[in-house]
Order: structure tokens, then C-alpha cells, then sequence
């Protein structure tokens, strides 16, 4: 690379531009040379080549030559790789630019020698094809191609052949369209389609074009221009060939691009010609298909060729069309009629597309319109778009005005409907659109025709739109056909009348009524010479119409006022007549208006009816022609009138006409009911029965409705003709000409109830109307003649309303007029039977009916009864005792009506807020008890409407103590706040109801009523009784501190608790003395507790309730507390005062309900202090147990509990911690003897430890009272309990310093800041009662487990050792203590502790005494756990070896818990000391035998191979063998005898042999027999072994013949002990173990490595060797040790 860098520079610097040929040489000798370079050097060369060739303005022949051969020669020979083949092509091109003949020349040279040129030379010839000048070579180019189609094999050569035929073509064209001669172009025309021809033959002949490749592709690319040098004639002539190889090349999966640009070129060159051929003609159907399927193609815009393709498909179409409209059209319609959706669709869009190609025939239009009918009749959801679009096309060529052109239209306007949910948006839209093609006539004809509204809006925007573009066209709509013939066409006054009744429902589809109002205003412009409604209306119209429009667009539907719009269009109609002012066009109008009026129902069109009628009223309101309105009304009247809503559309009519024609309007309606009341001329009485009543109502309705429409218009001053209405209203229903039956006189009673409410409405200016009174009567009379067992019309209620009426017509009803109408009333409607035994009495399908008819007639009893309140506000409390004799009715239906009535008249006196006027209740009291029983009444509505009328009737005395206040100028220091009372509130809630009225009474009163109440509790009727019960309960609760008699009422519910009263009405009385007790407690309790014991179940039922109200509960344990806490002597049971056992066995019966717990939780600690207190007292005075103070039945209440004094106090402990929720204190109690300890004096003390315990350790059961109260009630306990430490009460210095201590325990009370404890506690343990000082070391160990405490109490370690050879449960308190400070120090100060103690703690594990033991054991192992994890040392080590002999021989213990306790110390014992294969025997020392523990633990031991260990636990368990208890001696002699036999006794020395056989020998005397026994089994075993061993060792000397001696092997038990001859003389028998002299016994050995010995057969010991009872012969005299031996064997028995 270096080197042709350099030779780069070095050309480019001898580079002459003159002498390009020598330039040139140095470059195609490189070239040449090319095999020998790398290839990218040749193609650098070959770059700079291109470079120098394009920048030279001249070559020489020569030199172009030369660099052609080298270039070729390069091409053909030296195989180059695709980069150097591409640019020596490049080469080539840049040398053709100078001398392109030459290369095609030497290109044509080669093909003549060479089989095959490469491709890259044919599209380099291809190129050179373009260049000017080479037009001579075509000829002979495309005489060389045509031979290499034949030979080409490979891809590349054929899209190589494919350029250059495709440069041939396009050059020959060119030549040809320039007009070039033969010889220019070096061939004939003729020669050319002829080669032409034959190229595409050889093509799909020799080329294999079926597959989907480039060469395909390329070839169906070049074709076209192919197409274009064929002659016509030729080219028709192989169009069916030429067809059928393009559908097989499409059915072979050729891209339909080429495909179709291929039929788009072959068609246009054919097209060309002028005229298709008849075999293009037979192809048609094929070429329809296919171009067809590639219409359908889905088009990607991102993809040229899916683009251009459907364009070509649509141009071949076009092509077709063009050539043969006829046969395309045929073909068209035909698919359009094929079951093929989508092959219909395809067809819809070409059609549309190729429509304008084909010329419009009548019978091509009859042919589409009829298969376009087809398609729309069956409207395909797929089809629909595109038949739309087709449509449009169709509009555009004018299809709309044919005959059935009405049918498309009709389908668009269905297709424009808004909100249908089969259109979608697009095709809503579309729809739209296409309308517009129509004409404006046509639009205008449709809208005047019934559709529904939603298509009504596009059709008439549609409409709107073409009239607004014709006028800003210049041209305003002109509707002639509607002026020239209106027979055909709808007049102006049906258009007009359209359009505004189209806008009276202006948000009905959102806009109904602005485009009906905009397309009135398009249709009418100021300027219009022919307008189509009127021409007077341009100015009027121009002004109102756009003010209208403005207000709808200002509006939403929420917000628009109907009736206002109504009103609106109605002055605008108005104002268009006045306009208009021509009698005979308003005429016409009516005549329209009347047509609507019969075409629309009332069910469907009810606004637009009344619209209408309205509308005539307004049209006849503005003639002036008196003939025309009176000729108008009295037809009016004739109107057939089927339904009511027809007289009130009438009456609507008449009432307006009347504002302009009043005198007419009346003379019309009299001479029309004249008519009809003659009975000469009447036309009713010719009728049928049923038809003349019929008529009859109908024609009275009409007069009756005008009437009152006539007043509601006119609003004058009618009292006059009001009054003479009213009396010939009367006259005219007892004249009437008609059998009068129900209908009759209800129909007449709505006529009347209209009337009177228009008069009562209107302003009469103090007429007195003279026919009131008697018109009130007459109404009295008609309720009365209903019957009384039912009700069946609607008479009572409409009378009651026209008597409302009529009360605010003058003159007002006197005092008698209205107590008659009152009793009337309530008697025809209260006193009515039940609505359901009124229902019963009608068939099922009337039930309701009579329900709904009887609700609606009380509730216009109701509204009556507010009117006469209003009129005379004094006369309430009269009113209210009218409804006293229903109020206490027996029947729950009249009580309930009736107080649906007070309610009323209550409540509206309560709003009237007029309390100026003297309102008196002088019989207050009655009425409040009478109400709050009906507020207990069991009907669910009576005591809710019983509530209502309370709460009004307290709202009235309310206003009336403001009212009196404000007069007094009085204020209230804590007035109520309003709104604390309301209906609900009072609803079944007599409390408050006492609450709200108590005030209201004097405490005389109070207690009067009270006591009064009380007598309705016996009341045989269960809601009386209970009634009362919750009023007398209430009434105490509310105002008990202000009762006077309160003996005299506590003996009162005392009696009627006697009773057998119902269990509600109990509870209440139980819960009114609870309220009494609890507001007057001082009076209730000494009356309550003076009853003798044991009390009866009445006096323990009202204890217990005492217990349910948190208030009550509070104030009685006040009171009983001070009577518990009273200072008490000791008395004999015969001066025992039963008052404080009263107080308990009141305790044990208020506090054993759930409801006490927050009581008893505020009073706990002083409480239970007052009762431990009282049953210390109660077990000191020798109480007999016979003694019966209280009883009390379990649960179920099959058995009763008989208590004494003692008894009675604990079961009122249990009670108070189980109404406290303390289950587990009790538990725990009762598991623990604690209630047991707690009766006996001696163990008071400990049954309040039990009771207040926590033990040291988590347990499975519960504990005391520290574990389970919060730590908030323990500091209360505390703070009364430090009072009490230093009482000169025995009793309660021995209580408070038991709870003192158990206290401690919780870590909140223990670190109580600024307080001492400690002090205490070492005053008590140096006091000499035994008691105290194991409270006091029982202090110190709960002291000691709060951090902050350690170091302190660690020094009390030696005060602590004292006490552990005192009694014992002062030594277990102390091993306790111990135990806790070893634990619960760190470090050094644990271990030098352990250490310091571990003297005086061993002997106690043997100890004689079993909770001693038990204790000492149990304190060990934590002890262990605790210094082990502070890895002792030497020292300490020494310590914790010397406990393993003590619990080996304590784990033989006979009592199971010492067994246990042991073995959990050798357990932590043997983790410490990495004994890891002992801890399952010891984990488990009940389920495995002892001696096989005892051989494991000596296997292991003896294992280690220190023999000083060993032996200084062999000589540990020495002093066992002299102990008093025979299982102590036993338990060492089984230890020493597993060990020695695990021992190899060949090497151990026979002074140590022979001081085990003597300390055994000794026992041999023992004076229990078992114990001799195994003294003896185990001496002979140990000697027996050492024989054997002595044996065993002399034979492996002779078989070894070495000399061994006879202590070179030897291993010493025991260090520096005197021989046995010294010690026998110098020793007793009983003491010869004691002066044993032994040295550094205890020296520390090296216990860190272990080794196992193989396994030995040794003999099996017995399991174990009991003392037997006989064998105490050396004991008999001692009768301590005597005792021992006893105790002793019985354990060992058991």
C-alpha cells in the first residue's frame, strides 16, 4: 500500500495534460499486472483511472483503444471481484463519454468470440445506448441480443440482457419519435416490430418466467415499450396470447405491480390504435377479474409500488371503458348483482370510478337506477359506503329526478338520521353530502311530509344550506312550482305552519327549533320577488326570527323554559297575522291547523296539540271580524271530543280568544249550554243511556274548563259572577236532566274543585260571598251520605278540598261551623275501618287503588286541618282533644290516623312562629304521657308519628319560654343549643323525651307524675305497660335528683317487681331504680343494704343492675368502698358486723356483668386492696363455714352456690378481675391454690403472691395480675399500696408488702424515677418475722431483673448466703435471689459471683428438703447458661466440675421434678464443657433409666484420660457415702462403681485400688441391707477386674518376653495420700474418710482434648439397689437419723 502511495504521488506529479496517451500507459500496465497486486490497489488504480479519463477534454483514438482492451481484457481474464468489476464498468462508461462507438464496436468484437459476455459489459452497453451517435448500432446490438437470449443461463446475464433490451427499446422509440431514418438507426421499421415480436416470443419461450423473481420482474418491466414498436394489426393479433401468459404469470405469484403495468401498457399501446379488436373484446371478463383482484389490493402510501399499482389497474379500466363502454357496463352491473360482497363492492368503486367513460342512455339509467334499487333494498352494512359514493356519482349525472329517484333520496335521508345506531358517522355524513345534489323544491316537499325528527335535522339543514348558497350566489329561492300549482305542492300556510311547529321543541335532536327557525328566515329574504309564504313578512320576520335564534343559542336544555318559549312562538305567530291581516289567508291557516290538530294523538303529540289550539286562539284573537270568530268558536265547541285533553285544548283556545273578544266568547259558551240544558232542544236526552252520560260529561267539562280559562286570562274583579257561579253550580246538580249516578258527582266535584281554586287565588277585594256557608254544608252533606264501612271514590276528598277553598272566601266560619266540620271529618275518615279490610273488600286489582285513594283523602284532612289552625291559631289545644278520643282508641288504625292529624296541626303551629297570640296548654301533662305511650305504641309508624307530634309540640313550648324570656328580658346562663332534638331523637326514646319536657315541671309535679306512671305498669295491655316502664325509667334518669318521695318509690318498684310483669317492662323499672340510685345513691344504698342476708332474688336483681349504667356504677362503688375502707377491730363472729359482708355480696352481683368493666377498671386498685383488706378480716374472726350470707345460682341455673363470709369475699375478687376482663388471673388463681392460700391466715401472704405472680420463666399457663394489668393500673396499685408498708395494721402491712414486691417485678414500676425501693427491702429481710424476710428476698429477686440494678444488688451476695440455711421457703426465696443476680449480671461480676457462691449452693442440691432442692437445681442450670457464656477459666472451671457428682447423684432422686430439673443442669452443664453426646440422655432423665445415665456419663468421663479428674470426683462422692439418707449412699456407691469399672485397673496404683475397696468396706455394715448388698456386688466387681487385669497383663509379658515395670505405666488417682497403715491406725471406723491426707485434690487438669476408648466388656451393675425398711439396725438409736431413713426408703420405695 506504502509503495503505490507512492507511485500515486508520483503520477499525479509527472501527470502531463498534453500527452494523455503516455499518461495512460503506466496505468494499464499496473492494470495488467493486476494478479500480482492486492485487490484494493487495483482498485484505487482503477479509481484514479476513472478520475484522469473524466477530466481530459480529449483521448486520441489510440489511446481510447488501448485503455477499451485493457479494460476488457481485465474483465474477461482476470476474474475480478465485484469492486473491481464495478469500477473498471465505470471505467468503461468514463472512456465511452469520448468514444462510445468504439466500445460498443469492441463489445460486439467480443460477443463474435466469446460464448457469453459478462453482465457488467451489457449494462455498460446499455448505458452507452443513450449516448448521441451510436443510433447505428442498434440494429446490429439487437441482432446480438436476440442470440444471447437463446444462451443465457444465469440471473445476472439475464437482467443484464433485460437492461440492454430495455435500453434498445427506449432508443428505438425515441429514434422513431424523432423521425430518424434506416440508415441513422441501422435497421427498418418493419424489421423492428418483427424483432420486437420475436424478442418477447423468445422471452416467454426460452426464459422461464413462472417463478417470483428479479428476472421476471425486469422482463414484465421491459415489455411495455416492447408493446409500442409492435404494429397494431400484430399487437391485436397477440393480445390473447399475450393475455393468457400474463393470468399464468399471476397465478404463478408475480407481483401484481409488474402485472398490472405490464395489462396498463399492453392496453394503451392497443388503445393507440382507436379501436380494441375482437380479441381484446373476449379477454374482457379475464382482464376484468384480474384487475379487479388488484383493485382490491390494500395500498400502503409508504409503498410507491401498492400505490402505482391501483392507479395502472384503474387507467386499464378507464382503457376498457373506453374501447367498449356497452360490454363494461354489462359486466359492471352484472357483478353488482352477484351475492359477493366484497367482489360488489370492488365493482361499486370501479364503476363510480370509469362512470363518466360511459355515455348516458336512458336504457343504461333504467339499468343502474334498477340495480342500484336492488342494492338498497338490501342494504348491506358492508356494501352501504360504497354504494353512497356510487350514489353521489349518480346525483352528479342528474339520476335524483327520474322516475324512482324518490326511493334514493327516502334511503338518504334514513341513512342521515342523527343518533340511529345502525349509521355510522361516515356514513351519516356521506349522506348528507349527497343530498345537497338535490333540489331545493324537492327538499322543501320532503319536509312538509311526517318523518321522524332525527331525520328531520340533516333534511332540513340540507335545505337551509342550498337556500343560503343560492343567495349568496345572487339567486334567492324561488319556489314556482309551489305558486303555480299549490294542488300538488304545499301551500305557504302548510309550510309555515310545519316549520313553527317543528320549533316548539327547539332542544328536541339539540337544534330542532333554530333550523326550523333559520330555514323560515332563508326562505323569506327582504329582497325576494317571489316569496313563499307572504310578502308582507320580510321587515317582520328579519327582526324576530335572528332575535329568537339568539336565544336559543344563549340556552342550554337544562336551563330553557318551556312554557316561556311557548309564549314567544305564540307572539311571533301573533305578530305574522297582524302582518298579515288577511282574513281569507288566515282562514286557509286554520284549515291547516285544524288538519294537524286531527292527525296528531294526545298519547304521542300532547304539547303540540295544546300548541296548536293555542295557536288557533291567537289567529282568532287577532280578527276583527265578530261573524268569523263567533262562526270559529261554535264549531269549535262541535269538536268531536274523546278525551279530556281535547275540552282543555279548547278551553285554551277560548280563554285566549276571550282577552280580545270577551262579549262574544260568552254569548257562544251561553248559547251552547242553554242548548244543552233544554230539554226540548237538547240532543243528549235522543241519545243512549250510556251516551248521554257520555255527552253530557263531555260537554260540561268543556263549558266548565272555558269558564276557568276565561278567568285565569282575564283576572278582573269577578266576585259577583263568582258568587252567582257558585249558586248556579248548586242548582245545576240538583236540575240536572241526567240520572245522577258516581261519575256525575265527581265529575261535578273536579268542576267545582277547579272553580273554588281559581277564586281562592284570585283577589276579590272583600266580597262577601253569599253561597260560601252553604256551599260548605252542602259538601258536609255529601261526605256524610258515603258510607262508612268503605271507601270507593274520591267524594270525601274532593269535598274536604273545595271546603280549603272556600275558607279564604269571606265571610270566615263561626265556632260551631267549624267543631261541626271537625266531627264530621274525623268521623267519616278516622273512624273508616282498616285500609286492609277496605282492600279485602274490592278485587286485587282495585287494592291499590283504594290504598292511594285513602292516603290522599287523610292528607287532605290534614291540609284542612292546617287551614283552620291558620284561621284561628288559639283554638290548637281545642283541636288536639278532638283527636284524644281517637289518640286512645284500641284500634291501632284510628290511634294512627289520628295522630297523622296531630302531627299536623302540631307542626304547622310550630312553623306559624305567631306565639304573640296566646297559645295555652293548661293540660300539658297529660298530653306529653299520652303522646310518649303512643311513642312506645308496638306500631312502627304510631310511635313515629307520636314522636313527630311530641318534638312539634316541644318546639311550640320552646318558643313560647324564648317569647316569655324576651318579655321578662330574662337570659339563660347555659342555654340549650337548637337542634338537639328532632322527631328521631324522640322516636322510641322516652329518656328524651322526659329530658326535653322535665324542665317544664316542678319537682312535686315530677314526683307525682312518677308515681302516677307507675300505676300503668300492671296494665294488662303489654304496650301500656311498657310505655309507662320507659317513661317512669326515663323520668328518674332525667330529673331522679329532684324526686321527693324517693322511699316511697323505691318501696313502690320493690312491690311491682313482685309482679309477674313482662321482661321488658322489668327491665325498665330495674333500669328506672338504677337512675334513682344513681342520682340519689346516699338515699337508695343504706335502704337496699339493710335487707337481712342472704338476700332475696328481687334485692340481687337490683344490685345487678346496678352494675349496667357507668354513672350508677361509679357513685355505688364509692359509697360501698368507704364502707369496706372503714377502720375495723377484731371481733368475734357472734359481734361480726354483716354490713361489710353485705358490701361483698353486693359486689359479687353488680360487678358480675360485662357493663361495669370501665367502672371497676377506674376504681381496680383501690378496690382490690379494699376487698384483700376485708377478707383478711373476714378469715381472722373464725367465721363458721355454715354460716350462709349469699346464694347464688351457675349459669344454667341448675345448681346454687352457697357462700359464707370468706366466700362470698373471694368470690368478689373473682368477679371484680373478671368484670376487669383478667380471665387469666383467675386461671392462674385457680391452677395455683391461690384463692385456697388466700382463706387460710398463715398463707395469706402467699395467696396474694399467686394472685399477683409472674413467673421467672415463660409458662404455658396464664399469670397473675403484674403480667396481665397495664403497667398504668400497677403504678395506681403502687401508689396505694406504699401508704399502707409500714400500717400498724398487720393485716394490711402483710398485704401491702406482698403486692409491694410481686410489684417490682414490672420494669415500669421497678424504675420509677426518685424512688428507692431497695431500702425497703433489706429493712424487711433483717426483721425477724420469717414471713417478712422472705417477702423481702423475694423483692430483691424481682429487683434485680431491671437493668441499673446489678452492681448494686451483686453485693448483697453474701447477705443473700445467709439466708439459705434458714426455713425453707426463706431458702428457696434466697436460692431465687441468687440465681436472679448470677443471671442477670455480666462478665466478670457473673463469674466471680458464681464462684463465690458455689460453696454454699452445692450441699443444697442434696438437701434433704425437696423445694429446697428443687430450687437449688433449677437456679444451677440458668446459673451454668450464664457463666458459660462468658467462657470461665481455670478458677470458675474448677468450681462448675465440682457439681457434676452432686447432680449425678441427685438425678437418682425418687421425686420426678428433682430427676427433671437435673437433668436440665447436666445439660447445660454438658454444652458448656462440649459433652455433646451426653445431652440426649440428660434432656430426657424420665424416659432413660438412671444407671445407664450414670454409665454414659462415667463412660464419657473415665473417656477423657485425665485421671486426677476423675479421681477427684471419685473422692467428691466420698462424702455421699457417709450421708444420713440411705438414697444418697446408694446413689454414690452406684457412681463409684460405674466410673471404677471403666477404668483399666492394671494401670492404676494399688494404694488407690485399695482406698476405693476400703471406703467400700465400711459399707458392708450399713445398716440398710440393699445398701450392704451393693457394697458388696461392687467390691467383688472391683476386685474381680484387677485380678483379671493383673492376669491379662502377666500373659501379654510372656508372649512379649519383655520386662516391663512395674510402674512405668501406672496412672495415680489419687496425689500424695498416707499409706494405709498410718491411716488405719490414726482413724476411727466411722471417720477414717476424713483424715485422708490428700494435696492439691482439686488441681486443675487439662479437660480440652478427649480420647474414647475402645469399647470394654464390663459386668452389668444393677440398675439400682434399694435400702430395705427392715435394715436400720445402726440407726435405731438416733431418732433424727432414724426419721431420715424412713423418709428415705419410702422415696426410694416409690
Amino acid at each position: 500500500m506504502e509503495k503505490m502511495q507512492e507511485y500515486m504521488n508520483v503520477s499525479e506529479e509527472k501527470w502531463n495534460p498534453n500527452n494523455s496517451g503516455k499518461n495512460f500507459e503506466s496505468f494499464l500496465e499496473a492494470i495488467q499486472k493486476a494478479s500480482e497486486q492486492l485487490p484494493d490497489t487495483t482498485s484505487q488504480i482503477l479509481s484514479f483511472l476513472e478520475r484522469k479519463i473524466l477530466s481530459c477534454k480529449r483521448i486520441s483514438s489510440f489511446t481510447s483503444l488501448n485503455i477499451i482492451e485493457t479494460i476488457t481484457n481485465y474483465l474477461l481474464n482476470m476474474n475480478p471481484e465485484k469492486e473491481q468489476e464495478e469500477k473498471a464498468v465505470a471505467v468503461l462508461l468514463a472512456i465511452g463519454i469520448h468514444s462510445p462507438k468504439m466500445v460498443i464496436s469492441i463489445f460486439l468484437d467480443q460477443i463474435n468470440t466469446q460464448s457469453q459476455p459478462l453482465p457488467s459489459l451489457l449494462r455498460t452497453v446499455a448505458k452507452l445506448l443513450h449516448y448521441q451517435g451510436v443510433a447505428s448500432y442498434l440494429g446490429a446490438t439487437w441482432n446480438c441480443v436476440l442470440r444471447l437470449l437463446r444462451k443465457a443461463s444465469t440471473e445476472e446475464e439475464k437482467l443484464g440482457l433485460c437492461n440492454l433490451i430495455n435500453a434498445l427499446a427506449v432508443s428505438v422509440l425515441k429514434h422513431i419519435d424523432l423521425g430518424s431514418d434506416e440508415e441513422t438507426m441501422g435497421i427498418k421499421k418493419e424489421l423492428v416490430s418483427f424483432k420486437a415480436c420475436l424478442t418477447i416470443r423468445v422471452l416467454f419461450n426460452r426464459w422461464s418466467l413462472n417463478t417470483t423473481d428479479k428476472v421476471t420482474e425486469s422482463t414484465l418491466s421491459i415489455l411495455g415499450d416492447l408493446f409500442f414498436l409492435i404494429s397494431p394489426p400484430k399487437l391485436k393479433c397477440q393480445v390473447c396470447w399475450l393475455i393468457r401468459r400474463l393470468l399464468n404469470l399471476s397465478k404463478a405469484g408475480v407481483k401484481p405491480f409488474y402485472i398490472t403495468q405490464c395489462l396498463c401498457q399492453l392496453l394503451e399501446a392497443v388503445a393507440a390504435s382507436g379501436s380494441g379488436g375482437k380479441n381484446l373484446e373476449s379477454k374482457l371478463d379475464d382482464l376484468v377479474v384480474l384487475l379487479s383482484w388488484q383493485v382490491t389490493l390494500k395500498v400502503v402510501d409508504t409503498d410507491s409500488q401498492s400505490v402505482q399499482n391501483q392507479k395502472m389497474a384503474l387507467k386499464s379500466f378507464h382503457m376498457m371503458t373506453r374501447l367498449y363502454h356497452q360490454q363494461m357496463a354489462k359486466l359492471f352491473l352484472k357483478s353488482m348483482e352477484c351475492k359477493d360482497e366484497q367482489k360488489v363492492i370492488t365493482t361499486l368503486n370501479i364503476f363510480r370510478d370509469v362512470f363518466q367513460e360511459v355515455p348516458q342512455t336512458m336504457e343504461l339509467k333504467n339499468d343502474v337506477m334498477q340495480t342500484t334499487l336492488n342494492l338498497i333494498k338490501e342494504d348491506s352494512k358492508v356494501v352501504r359506503l360504497p354504494l353512497l359514493h356510487f350514489i353521489e356519482k349518480l346525483g352528479v349525472c342528474n339520476y335524483f329526478t327520474l322516475q324512482q329517484g324518490d326511493i334514493i333520496i327516502n334511503h338518504l335521508i334514513n341513512l342521515s338520521q342523527i343518533g340511529s345506531t345502525t349509521v355510522d358517522e361516515e356514513t351519516r355524513d356521506l349522506s348528507i353530502n349527497i343530498l345537497h345534489l338535490v333540489s331545493l323544491p324537492k327538499l322543501i316537499y320532503l319536509l312538509c311530509q311526517p318523518m321522524t325528527p332525527m331525520a328531520f335535522v340533516p333534511l332540513c339543514k340540507t335545505a337551509t344550506d342550498i337556500a343560503m348558497k343560492a343567495q349568496t350566489m345572487g339567486q334567492p329561492p324561488y319556489l314556482s312550482s309551489y305558486h303555480l300549482n299549490p294542488i300538488n305542492n304545499p301551500s305557504p300556510q302548510l309550510i309555515f305552519a310545519n316549520l313553527l311547529l317543528s320549533s316548539l321543541m327547539p332542544y328536541k335532536a339539540k337544534e330542532f327549533g333554530k333550523i326550523s327557525l333559520l330555514l323560515l328566515y332563508v326562505l323569506h329574504p327582504l329582497s325576494s320577488l317571489h316569496p313563499v309564504i307572504h310578502y308582507k313578512l320580510g321587515q317582520v320576520w328579519m327582526r324576530n326570527i335572528p332575535y329568537m335564534i339568539q336565544i336559543l343559542e344563549k340556552h342550554t336544555e337544562e336551563e330553557f323554559v318551556q312554557e316561556n318559549w311557548e309564549k314567544r312562538l305564540l307572539l311571533f305567530s301573533h305578530n305574522t297575522m297582524v302582518a298579515i291581516d288577511d282574513d281569507s289567508w288566515m282562514k286557509e291557516l286554520i284549515k291547516v291547523v285544524f288538519e294537524k290538530i286531527k292527525s296528531f294523538t294526545w298519547l304521542q303529540q300532547k304539547n303540540e296539540k295544546f300548541f296548536l289550539y293555542r295557536l288557533v286562539g291567537y289567529i282568532l284573537k287577532t280578527s276583527e271580524d265578530y261573524n268569523f270568530v263567533y262562526t270559529i268558536l261554535y264549531d269549535i265547541l262541535y269538536i268531536t271530543q274523546e278525551e279530556e285533553l281535547e275540552s282543555q285544548g279548547i278551553g285554551d283556545a277560548i280563554g285566549i280568544v276571550a282577552t280580545s273578544h270577551l262579549q262574544t266568547v260568552l254569548n257562544v259558551l251561553q248559547d251552547y249550554s242553554s242548548i244543552l240544558t233544554n230539554k226540548k232542544t237538547s240532543l243528549l236526552l235522543k241519545l243512549s243511556k250510556e251516551l248521554r252520560h257520555k255527552e253530557w260529561l263531555k260537554a260540561c267539562n268543556t263549558i266548565y274548563i272555558a269558564y276557568s280559562r276565561i278567568l285565569k286570562e282575564i283576572k278582573l274583579d269577578i266576585g259577583p259572577q263568582g258568587d252567582l257561579i257558585l249558586s248556579l253550580t248548586i242548582n245545576h246538580y240538583q236540575n240536572c236532566i241526567i240520572e245522577k249516578n258516581k261519575d256525575l258527582k265527581l265529575n261535578y266535584l273536579n268542576y267545582l274543585v277547579k272553580l273554588t281554586s281559581i277564586l281562592a287565588n284570585l283577589d276579590h277585594l272583600g266580597f262577601l260571598f253569599s253561597y260560601k256557608v252553604k256551599m260548605i254544608y252542602f259538601m258536609m252533606e255529601m261526605m256524610k251520605q258515603e258510607p262508612t264501612t268503605s271507601i270507593s271514590s274520591s267524594v270525601r276528598q274532593k269535598a274536604m278540598i273545595i271546603i280549603s277553598n272556600l275558607r279564604k272566601l269571606h265571610p270566615a266560619l263561626t265556632l260551631e261551623d267549624r267543631k261541626e266540620l271537625l266531627r264530621v271529618s274525623f268521623k267519616s275518615i278516622v273512624g273508616l275501618p282498616p285500609l286492609e279490610v277496605m282492600q279485602a273488600d274490592v278485587p286485587l286489582k282495585e287494592s291499590q287503588s283504594v290504598a292511594t285513594l285513602f292516603r290522599d283523602t287523610l292528607q287532605v284532612l290534614r291540609k284542612m286541618l292546617q287551614g283552620l289552625v291558620m284561621d284561628m291559631p288559639t283554638w290548637v289545644q281545642n283541636y288536639v282533644e278532638f283527636l284524644e278520643i281517637w289518640l286512645s282508641s284500641q284500634k291501632d288504625h284510628e290511634r294512627e290516623r289520628a295522630l297523622w292529624c296531630g302531627v299536623r296541626i302540631l307542626s304547622f303551629t310550630a312553623q306559624m312562629h305567631n306565639f304573640d297570640i296566646d297559645i295555652e296548654f293548661s293540660r300539658l301533662g297529660r298530653l306529653v304521657r299520652l303522646l310518649a305511650i303512643l311513642c312506645q305504641d308496638s306500631v312502627d309508624n304510631i310511635s313515629f308519628l307520636a314522636s313527630q307530634a311530641l318534638y312539634s309540640l316541644y318546639c311550640i313550648m320552646l318558643q313560647k319560654k324564648k317569647l316569655n324570656q324576651l318579655k321578662e328580658e330574662v337570659r339563660e346562663d347555659h342555654p340549650k343549643k337548637e337542634g338537639v332534638y328532632s322527631p328521631s331523637v324522640f322516636h322510641n326514646n322516652t329518656s328524651e323525651i322526659a329530658k326535653a319536657f322535665a324542665e317544664y315541671f316542678n319537682p312535686k309535679e315530677l314526683s307525682s307524675l312518677v308515681l302516677a306512671a307507675m300505676e300503668g305498669l300492671t296494665d294488662n295491655r303489654a304496650k301500656i305497660s311498657l310505655a309507662s316502664g320507659k317513661l317512669v325509667s326515663a323520668l328518674l334518669e332525667e330529673r331522679g335528683k329532684d324526686m321527693l318521695k324517693v322511699d316511697q318509690i323505691v318501696d313502690s318498684i320493690y312491690d311491682k317487681l313482685k309482679f309477674q310483669l313482662e321482661p321488658a317492662t322489668r327491665m325498665e323499672l330495674l333500669q328506672a331504680i338504677c337512675s334513682l340510685a344513681g342520682n340519689n345513691t346516699c338515699n337508695v344504698m343504706p335502704m337496699l343494704l339493710k335487707r337481712p342476708l342472704p338476700w332475696e332474688k328481687i334485692n340481687m336483681e337490683l344490685w345487678r343492675v346496678f352494675g349496667t349504667k357507668r354513672k350508677t356504677t361509679i357513685n355505688v362503688l364509692q359509697m360501698l368502698l368507704s364502707i369496706l375502707e372503714e377502720r375495723r377491730y377484731k371481733q368475734s363472729y357472734q359481734e361480726i358486723s354483716f354490713r361489710h359482708v353485705a358490701v361483698t355480696c353486693a359486689l359479687c352481683e353488680m360487678l358480675s356483668g360485662t357493663e361495669s368493666r370501665l367502672a371497676v377498671l377506674e376504681f381496680c386498685p383501690r378496690l382490690l386492696l379494699a376487698i384483700l383488706n376485708h377478707l383478711y378480716w373476714v378469715i381472722e374472726q373464725n367465721v363458721p363455714q355454715n354460716m350462709v350470707v349469699y346464694c347464688k345460682e351457675d349459669i344454667r341455673g341448675t345448681k346454687t352456690m352457697i357462700l359464707d363470709p370468706v366466700s362470698c369475699a373471694l368470690e368478689a375478687i373473682k368477679t371484680m378481675l373478671i368484670a376487669a376482663e383478667y380471665y387469666d388471673v383467675v386461671s392462674y388463681a385457680d391452677q395455683h391454690r391461690g384463692w385456697d392460700l388466700l382463706s387460710s391466715p398463715k398463707y395469706y401472704y402467699m395467696g396474694i403472691i399467686e394472685l399477683t405472680s409472674n413467673p421467672w420463666t415463660p409458662v404455658s399457663h396464664p399469670s397473675g395480675i403484674v403480667r396481665n394489668c397495664d403497667s398504668s393500673i400497677l403504678h395506681r396499685v403502687m401508689d396505694h399500696v406504699k401508704p399502707l408498708l409500714y400500717s400498724m395494721d398487720d393485716r394490711q402491712k402483710v398485704m401491702a408488702r406482698a403486692l409491694f414486691v410481686q410489684l417490682l417485678w414490672h420494669q415500669s414500676v421497678a424504675l420509677t424515677f426518685g424512688e428507692s425501693f431497695l431500702s425497703h427491702l433489706i429493712k424487711w429481710i433483717h426483721e425477724p418475722n420469717v414471713i417478712m424476710q422472705e417477702i423481702g428476698l423475694r423483692g430483691i429477686s424481682n429487683l434485680v431483673l431491671h437493668h441499673g440494678q446489678e452492681s448494686t444488688l451483686a453485693s448483697l451476695l453474701p447477705i443473700i448466703q445467709s439466708f439459705l440455711k434458714e426455713e425453707e421457703l426463706v431458702a428457696v426465696q434466697a436460692v431465687k435471689g441468687l440465681r436472679n443476680i448470677i443471671c442477670y449480671t455480666r462478665g466478670n461480676v457473673s463469674k466471680k459471683g458464681f464462684c463465690s457462691i458455689s460453696r454454699q449452693l452445692r450441699p443444697l442440691i442434696n438437701d434433704e428438703r425437696d423445694q429446697v432442692r428443687i430450687s437449688a437445681t433449677s437456679a444451677l442450670s440458668h446459673m451454668l447458661h450464664q457463666v458459660f457464656k462468658f467462657r470461665p477459666r481455670s478458677k470458675t472451671r474448677k468450681e462448675l466440675y465440682s457439681f457434676l457428682v452432686p447432680l449425678l447423684i441427685s438425678i437418682q432422686d425418687a421425686n420426678i421434678e428433682v430427676a427433671k430439673v437435673c437433668g436440665r443442669a447436666l445439660t447445660e452443664w454438658a454444652q458448656g464443657f462440649g459433652w455433646m453426646s451426653l445431652e440426649p440422655a440428660f434432656q430426657n432423665p424420665i424416659l432413660i433409666d438412671h444407671v445407664r445415665i450414670l454409665e454414659e456419663t462415667c463412660k464419657c468421663l473415665v473417656g477423657t484420660g485425665h485421671s486426677l479428674l476423675v479421681g477427684k470426683l471419685l473422692f467428691q462422692s466420698f462424702d455421699f457415702l457417709q450421708s444420713p439418707r440411705p438414697t444418697l449412699r446408694a446413689a454414690a456407691i452406684t457412681f463409684i462403681g460405674q466410673t471404677v469399672m471403666k477404668l483399666n485397673m492394671n494401670q492404676l496404683y494399688e494404694e488407690d485400688v485399695q482406698l476405693l475397696l476400703n471406703t467400700l468396706q465400711d459399707l458392708k455394715d450399713d445398716p440398710v441391707e440393699s445398701i450392704q448388698g451393693l457394697a458388696s456386688i461392687t467390691i467383688k466387681k472391683m476386685k474381680t477386674a484387677y485380678v483379671k487385669s493383673s492376669m491379662s497383663s502377666n500373659l501379654q509379658m510372656k508372649h512379649t518376653f519383655i520386662k516391663i515395670p512395674s510402674f512405668g505405666n501406672k496412672k495415680r488417682l489419687f496425689k500424695n495420700i498416707q499409706s494405709s497403715d498410718k491411716v488405719k491406725k490414726n482413724t476411727s471406723k466411722c471417720t477414717k474418710f476424713c483424715h485422708w491426707k490428700i494435696s492439691n485434690i482439686w488441681h486443675s487438669s487439662d479437660d480440652s482434648t478427649r480420647e474414647r476408648d475402645h469399647q470394654r466388656k464390663t459386668l452389668q451393675f444393677p440398675r439400682r439397689i434399694l435400702p430395705q425398711k427392715n435394715e436400720t439396725r445402726s440407726f435405731e438409736k438416733d431418732p433424727e437419723k432414724k426419721s431420715l431413713v424412713s423418709q428415705d426408703n419410702a422415696s426410694l420405695e416409690k
